[in-house]
């Protein structure tokens, strides 16, 4: 059943939880192992799992396996969360994606912004179009890793009919703000450079944020976003604050280790979901794998 205006809202507004894409030991994708994963992040109360993110590797997969995996997921959730389903790469692949995501039970779907180098504003504003007609109308929150676009172009693009978020992926808060006041007050503006840059995020506008830790410690993310809504940033810097080590392993290599890290805290937990695919790194280096068990132990995560 498709979520109102107001259930939509409030999903966004809570934590969009990016899974891991497991694999098996020939590399190829399992999504089954994803079970005690997707358990224990609902068991938490995670509001908005999500399929195909930048956590699941999404550019390391074949449109085929995105699609297999929108599906996969779609049945663990089984209706007891709303899916949001990760679409991009090629318009003729963006659309079959959409349509295949809309087929499994997607209640919403997250626009990746295109990398292609040669990306006109207005050419994005056709681009989204299209997806949401091959989706059928459902709404989208767009994924932003880049502002230099400019606020014109981005209030374009929030002006599209169905798009209900974004997930502002840049370390800009007031550029965040500037958007904020230029687009329609009904968008809802998701945090999307995880627990670390939430508080910043909130203090302009946003509300929510994505997360890639709730395939590990969703406990804690869950704990971060309670203090957020009740205004104690105080709280919130402390719980972020003692995640500092995990997230130091994941920005290493340029951020290559982000997923590195999030699977290996998975394999330390037992929910081994295999390697990352290049050109992520893969496995973490001895230094950073010492550093990521210390970690684990430290929180009481693993014995």
């Amino acid at each position: 059943m498709a979520l109102s205006k107001t259930e939509l809202r409030a999903v966004l507004s809570g934590i969009s939880g990016i899974l891991v894409t497991p694999y098996d030991d020939n590399g190829d994708v399992a999504p089954k192992k994803l079970v005690p994963v997707i358990d224990r992040a609902l068991a938490a109360g995670v509001h908005f799992p999500v399929v195909n993110g930048n956590t699941g590797e999404f550019y390391a997969l074949t449109t085929d396996e995105a699609i297999l995996m929108a599906k996969s997921v779609a049945e663990m959730l089984d209706g007891r969360a709303p899916m949001l389903a990760g679409i991009g790469r090629g318009v003729r692949d963006a659309c079959a994606l959409a349509k295949a995501s809309a087929e499994a039970g997607a209640e919403a779907l997250m626009i990746h912004q295109p990398p292609d180098p040669f990306v006109a504003p207005r050419g994005v504003v056709e681009y989204i179009k299209r997806i949401a007609d091959a989706s059928g109308g459902l709404p989208m929150m767009l994924y932003l890793r880049n502002d230099a676009i400019g606020t014109k172009a981005i209030t374009e693009l929030c002006a599209v009919e169905g798009v209900a978020g974004v997930k502002w992926a840049t370390p800009n808060p007031m550029k965040l703000a500037e958007a904020i006041q230029a687009c329609d007050p009904d968008i809802v503006w998701v945090g999307g450079l995880a627990e670390t840059w939430a508080p910043a995020f909130y203090a302009v506008g946003a509300r929510g944020f994505t997360s890639g830790l709730i395939n590990v410690w969703p406990e804690r993310s869950m704990a971060i976003h309670a203090a957020l809504e009740a205004g104690d940033y105080a709280k919130a810097r402390q719980l972020i604050a003692e995640m500092k080590a995990f997230e130091e392993v994941r920005a290493e290599e340029m951020n290559g280790t982000n997923v590195t890290g999030v699977k290996a805290a998975l394999k330390l937990l037992g929910d081994d979901c295999g390697a990352t695919r290049p050109p992520s790194a893969w496995p973490l280096t001895d230094a950073q794998a010492e550093k990521l068990s210390s970690f684990m132990k430290g929180n009481g995560l693993i014995g």
